[in-house]
């Protein structure tokens, strides 16, 4: 291991401690702000689009979501007071949560949203205090398993999404030839420019394709700009703009994924050192993995305050740094500023609320089947005996059941049917039990 991370740091022009020229500083941070901008504004695109939300609404949840991922990105990096990992270490809003966030949405509004956020988000924080024992709970079948789920219910969305979306369902537009091509345009340009032998091209693969899309979608009169014209000046962060309430059936949904998130985090904070050339065992390296995971559930907590959505860390960033040669955690304060930057302008966020649902459709609808396909590689790494085909057919078989037949719910009390009515949760917990109950010899 002390030999490969040797490698990693002799392959890297600039490391971990190294203070780039602001040129390259400059250089490498639009690079990864590239290759995280989307993944960024998808899911309060996404939850608005799914929740009705006006676009005054949807372009300050985009503008929050921005701003909120430059502080989380800075305390990461910045490593403040024991909380972060002091990597080049990305934060942004988090696809894992849009299932469990809609259905909050559609039961409280936002506040329940927000008020989930906020409270769920000790779930993460104090597994950073015992995360040698929870790994031992969260094992990764588990988590391969959870992570599948989050990508097979959250397609459902993005399918809508290809279709035109509620909107289109209300006035009988769903499912119209224009709508299918223009998601399937996306769709087709984003494979095409990700299967480019050019990196820059590969890495905006996903940005090319959602601006040729938009393009397309304004010639055809889908998009309105004359909204953009009367929004200018600031947006100032206002806590606990839309208030707070409690539910406890979308504060559990939450805490579930919560605890997934921790797993996955560590899991990223391992491949970074590893790429930067830092020990990844040791005193040293489980301070980090804590402080990672504990900023993790804070920057959560943080977004809920500011109107935004629970954030994790991005695995992407990790391949950025090892196509750029750059490990500076300095370069991250760079991508910090123009996240925030980016959030204080609500032309910004307006600009990409106006974004049809098709094209977005076309780009979520590829990016959903990876995560599904990530949780698939997950569980391929593992040892399938007989107890990992029982845990395996028992969390898909419950997790997908409500998803697909919601109705087997309704003769169930309110609250309990509130807590199951989400896949992720229902396939995630029974993950969890029967990973910890069965017991096969083999």
């Amino acid at each position: 291991m002390e030999e490969n991370n040797t490698t990693a740091s002799k392959e890297l022009i600039y490391g971990l401690n190294d203070r780039p020229p602001l040129k390259d500083s400059l250089f490498a941070a639009l690079q990864h702000l590239l290759a995280i901008f989307v993944a960024i504004i998808t899911p309060p695109l996404i939850i608005a689009g799914a929740l009705k939300f006006d676009l005054e609404t949807s372009s300050y949840l985009v503008s929050m979501s921005l701003m909120v991922s430059g502080i989380a990105t800075f305390i990461q990096c910045k490593r403040v007071g024991g909380i972060g990992c002091g990597l080049l270490c990305v934060q942004g809003t988090s696809f894992s949560f849009i299932g469990p966030i809609i259905s909050a949405g559609l039961t409280g509004g936002l506040s329940a949203i927000f008020g989930a956020t906020i409270v769920a988000s000790t779930v993460e924080m104090l597994i950073s205090r015992v995360l040698k024992y929870t790994r031992k709970i969260i094992t990764p079948l588990v988590s391969g398993i959870v992570v599948t789920l989050i990508g097979m219910s959250l397609i459902k969305v993005g399918i809508t999404a290809c279709g035109g979306g509620e909107a289109a369902k209300a006035d009988g537009t769903f499912g119209s030839i224009q709508y299918l091509g223009l998601s399937a345009l996306v769709l087709v340009s984003i494979i095409f420019f990700n299967r480019s032998s050019n990196r820059y091209l590969r890495m905006s693969s996903i940005v090319i394709g959602l601006i040729i899309g938009y393009i397309v979608a304004w010639c055809l009169g889908y998009v309105d700009f004359s909204a953009v014209q009367s929004y200018g000046g600031f947006n100032i962060p206002i806590p606990f703009k839309y208030g707070i309430s409690f539910e406890p059936s979308a504060i559990i949904s939450l805490g579930l994924v919560y605890l997934i998130t921790a797993i996955e985090a560590y899991g990223d904070i391992t491949a970074n050192s590893l790429i930067s050339g830092e020990p990844v065992e040791g005193e040293k390296f489980m301070k980090r993995a804590s402080g990672g995971i504990l900023a993790d559930g804070f920057n959560s907590m943080v977004a809920g305050m500011l109107n935004s959505f629970p954030n994790s860390i991005f695995a992407q960033n990790n391949g950025m740094i090892q196509l750029t040669g750059v490990a500076s955690r300095y370069v991250g304060y760079f991508i910090a500023v123009f996240l925030v930057i980016l959030g204080l302008f609500p032309a910004i966020g307006l600009v990409f609320s106006l974004m049809p649902e098709p094209v977005l459709g076309g780009a979520t609808l590829l990016m959903f089947g990876t995560v599904a396909a990530a949780g698939v590689r997950i569980i391929a790494a593992q040892h399938i005996d007989r107890k990992a085909t029982l845990v395996l057919a028992l969390s898909f078989s419950f997790g997908l059941s409500v998803e697909l037949v919601p109705e087997i719910l309704t003769q169930l009390p309110e609250t309990i049917k509130n807590i199951f009515s989400s896949g992720i949760t229902t396939g995630g917990l029974t993950a969890i039990l029967a990973n910890a109950l069965i017991r096969i010899k083999e």
